[in-house]
């Protein structure tokens, strides 16, 4: 199923590309040939929309996103009012219920259970790697509460934004004693260049071949979108998970969205420190 979500997405790009970039040449060649105006906005919104995510640091979205194909049927309204049921209603049609698989199925991960990372529990044993490449056991980073992030990696729009939240919250969080642990897949080198950008003391730390991942029961097998391999990452990747430690390496609270485009707020953090007297 991941891997069908992988060509998905990549295809979806792809044809909101080719979308646009067909419609503003036939309106270029033929500006009389309205029709195309239909397509334009069905490829446009969703490329709007991803634009931005991209653009701005957004982590988070309303989890149905109905006006994104919503806006496509109005495109494809457009096209047949200006032209009848021809090539451009067509992709229109096509693109708008490409935006509505994006929304109601590739965003969406199945129903996910707390397993390992119910709250009460303890931490299993599993490896991670600072950035200099040493190896650190979990058991050696329970020693303060904590609060873990596992992000899918740079590439991920949403993941940025939330890290990017988290540090701004960061003083308030080391002011509880509470340590910051952000764990990804990828590559070291892109988690070096990731750990520039924050001029805060978090831990950016390697999950080599996703072993935490498999170990807490977040793994999302061939969930890197297709053709992202070329820049380094791994095809597996972790399933957007944060949770909270307590001294010792007790879960005090978990977050496993069942949609990636939906991610805690930072006040859930603190309420939940409060609530487990950190």
């Amino acid at each position: 199923m991941n891997l069908l979500k992988s060509i998905f997405i990549s295809s979806f790009m792809t044809a909101l590309v080719a979308a646009l970039g067909l419609a503003a040449w036939r309106l270029f060649q033929l500006p009389s040939d309205a029709a195309w105006w239909g397509t334009v906005i069905a490829a446009g919104v969703p490329m709007v929309f991803f634009a931005r995510l991209f653009l701005a640091p957004i982590a988070r979205t309303e989890a149905s996103l109905w006006w994104m194909p919503a806006l496509g049927v109005v495109g494809t309204l457009v096209a047949v009012a200006l032209g009848g049921f021809a090539l451009p209603a067509a992709i229109a049609l096509g693109l708008a219920a490409l935006s509505l698989i994006y929304t109601q199925w590739y965003s969406r991960f199945a129903h996910r259970e707390a397993g390992v990372l119910a709250v009460g529990r303890g931490l299993p044993p599993f490896e991670l790697e600072d950035i200099e490449g040493r190896v650190l056991r979990s058991g050696d980073l329970t020693g303060k509460p904590a609060l873990w992030m596992f992000f899918r990696g740079n590439w991920c729009p949403f993941c940025m934004a939330q890290i990017r939240e988290v540090a701004a919250q960061y003083r308030t969080l080391a002011a509880r004693g509470v340590e910051v642990f952000l764990i990804s897949p990828q590559p070291q080198d892109h988690t070096v260049d990731l750990a520039k950008r924050f001029d805060v003391p978090m831990r950016f730390l390697t999950d080599r071949d996703n072993r935490a991942a498999a170990c807490l029961g977040i793994l999302a097998e061939n969930g890197l979108p297709l053709g992202m391999q070329a820049l380094g990452y791994d095809s597996d990747v972790p399933m957007p998970t944060v949770f909270i430690t307590s001294s010792g390496g007790r879960v005090v609270y978990s977050d496993l969205t069942e949609n990636y485009r939906i991610r805690p707020e930072p006040a859930e953090f603190l309420a939940a420190l409060d609530r487990a007297g950190i």
